[in-house]
């Protein structure tokens, strides 16, 4: 894919999420955003982990987490992340099952599609570890969520 397409590419999928998350209550958005937050820079951790252990590796240069993984972080897993907590927050089964959902759909559509078009290619990880590197952070997102509202139930 040339630089030109995956900045296109890049922009539509963080608009196209954005344009989803917009039709959520302002109200949901405030209440689940710290714990995007939270897994936001739990990514930000794992991303340079990945990077050097060639679990994925991008076609294009430059190989800069802001160019390659931070639109996926800011437009997918935002509007995933925001739409789940809405959706289930309150039942912790519902919430690992929709999420699994969403992620394995993610998981083989980037297997799959991603490598078609020459975006991102998996190295070291095959798609069940790929899967597990995202879904794992289902449970900090809940688990966050779920004390966020304890300690502002505590104090207010």
């Amino acid at each position: 894919m040339s630089m030109k397409n995956k900045w296109l590419f890049n922009i539509a999928m963080v608009l196209l999420s954005w344009i989803t998350v917009s039709f959520l209550e302002r109200r949901s958005i405030k209440r689940f955003f710290p714990a995007f937050i939270f897994v936001f820079l739990i990514n930000c951790i794992d991303v340079p982990i990945g990077k050097k252990r060639r679990w994925w590796s991008f076609y294009n240069k430059p190989h800069s987490f802001f160019h390659n993984e931070f639109p996926f972080l800011i437009g997918p897993m935002l509007a995933v992340a925001l739409w789940s907590l809405k959706w289930t927050y309150g039942n912790f089964k519902k919430f690992i099952l929709l999420n699994a959902l969403f992620q394995l759909i993610f998981t083989f559509l980037a297997k799959s599609l991603f490598a078609k078009i020459k975006l991102f290619k998996l190295v070291r990880l095959n798609a069940f570890q790929f899967f597990l590197y995202f879904f794992y952070k289902a449970f900090f997102l809940y688990g966050f969520q779920y004390i966020y509202e304890n300690k502002k139930r505590l104090f207010n």
